[in-house]
């Protein structure tokens, strides 16, 4: 075991961190102010990881993984938890998998157990299979099946990514769901589930030197992968022609146009740019954005931009919702260019820049006053950048931003060419 390390700035989020010998990376947060604890142990891995064949197994296995392991029987892991007062959740995104738990302090050896059981060993049955499979199938229904434009991102990702494992949406589809089996669980769990490709965060009311003690109990003896963990290089093909989908045969009230352009990974210059640039275009009423559709031409009922921040190339969105059913949407369409053209040309305002400078600034301050909050940033900085430190730094990095930044990832970014547009518009019935 390497020797912690303290971290501190400016009264930020103080930390120390230390890897075990078998490759877990540990990070410790101290914060007495309430008697609760949080544990949260992020696996590097999430659906770019998957094949075609398997897509949404990352999302799958999530579920699976609180069906029972060596120790704890299947349905005992949430019962155990809320027994002790407190709750757990997990989520799984393209590039990353997490668990966490918040309980009362003095239950920090049980969630460490927990969560050092199913790391070393999950037990799993065609029965537990079944049914998460029915659960993960019955979500992608609510959630994208039968909901108006539902098939957006599906739509989206298949056009703004024609090779890389973006491509697909991290639910995956009910085929490739539907044929996982079990030797698949076991495969990918011993391909990514182990200590030397996560990161263990304990954040809250307890004493660092008596969570390393119980850490080095309960994870010191898993042993690490010998496997190689596939880290996929980005090389989709670049969008360089627009990319065009109408739908007219689904059930959605109103026309809409969306816009996804590609960016940049998260943390560069040009995402935080752009990220900046999102809010500045559509947060408030006084937005550009509302000011141009929803305000002055009235051709528009919902109007927003927003980035979608990866490990690699993300996406940046707009879209504009029409007010009439019977709408085109040629007019939202020419709205929205002519806002991101005038960026292009002009940037945007000093005072623009910053009264959104400082709305981020609240945002990341907020997301950090819960004990969950802060272990998942921390989880987050250490997966993504490989430097906890980053939690510290990412307020910095944003105010660093410019007028001319902006001006110029808004000229590389978010032109005509680059863009791929999917239009909705309800069936003539």
């Amino acid at each position: 075991m390497s020797t912690p390390t303290a971290t501190a700035v400016n009264g930020r989020i103080a930390f120390s961190e230390y890897t075990l010998a078998n490759g877990l990376h540990v990070i410790l947060h101290e914060d007495h102010k309430a008697p609760i604890v949080c544990v949260n142990i992020a696996y590097h891995v999430g659906s770019k990881n998957e094949t075609p064949e398997r897509a949404g197994f990352a999302h799958l296995f999530e579920h699976l993984l609180f069906e029972g392991s060596t120790n704890v029987p299947r349905g005992a892991f949430d019962k155990h938890i809320t027994e002790a007062g407190g709750f757990d959740n997990a989520y799984t995104t393209e590039d990353k998998t997490n668990y966490y738990e918040v309980l009362p302090a003095h239950q920090l050896p049980l969630a460490l157990w927990l969560e050092s059981d199913r790391m070393l060993g999950f037990v799993l049955g065609d029965d537990s299979l079944r049914t998460q499979k029915d659960v993960v199938k019955e979500e992608k229904r609510e959630r994208y099946d039968n909901t108006p434009y539902g098939s957006l991102s599906e739509r989206m990702m298949r056009m703004a990514y024609t090779s890389f494992p973006y491509r697909w949406t991290v639910i995956g589809d009910m085929e490739t769901i539907e044929a996982a089996t079990l030797a698949d669980v076991k495969d990918f769990y011993a391909n990514y589930y182990a200590p030397n490709n996560a990161v263990l965060v304990v954040s809250g009311d307890f004493k660092s030197d008596d969570a390393t003690a119980l850490i080095e109990q309960y994870f010191g003896s898993i042993p690490k992968t010998n496997r190689t963990i596939i880290r996929p290089n980005f090389n989709d093909t670049p969008i360089d022609a627009e990319r065009r989908e109408i739908v007219k045969h689904e059930a959605v009230p109103l026309p809409a146009v969306f816009y996804a352009y590609r960016m940049p990974p998260e943390g560069t210059v040009d995402a935080i740019s752009l990220d900046l640039l999102t809010d500045i275009l559509s947060t408030g009423r006084s937005s550009r954005l509302y000011q141009r559709l929803i305000y002055n031409d009235k051709i528009a009922s919902e109007v927003s931009s927003y980035v979608d921040l990866r490990e690699c190339e993300g996406l940046l969105w707009f879209y504009g919702v029409g007010n009439q059913p019977e709408q085109d949407c040629e007019a939202i369409e020419a709205a929205i260019e002519d806002v991101i053209a005038n960026v292009r040309e002009n940037g945007v305002s000093e005072i623009e820049l910053e009264k959104v400078k400082n709305k981020t600034e609240m945002r990341l301050v907020a997301s950090r006053v819960t004990a969950s909050g802060k272990a998942d940033q921390l989880a987050h900085a250490y997966t993504f950048f490989g430097d906890t430190n980053r939690v510290n730094s990412v307020i910095e990095h944003y105010a660093a931003i410019t007028t001319e930044d902006i001006k110029q990832a808004a000229a590389r970014y978010l032109t005509p060419e680059k863009r791929c547009v999917i239009t909705f518009f309800p069936p003539n019935d």
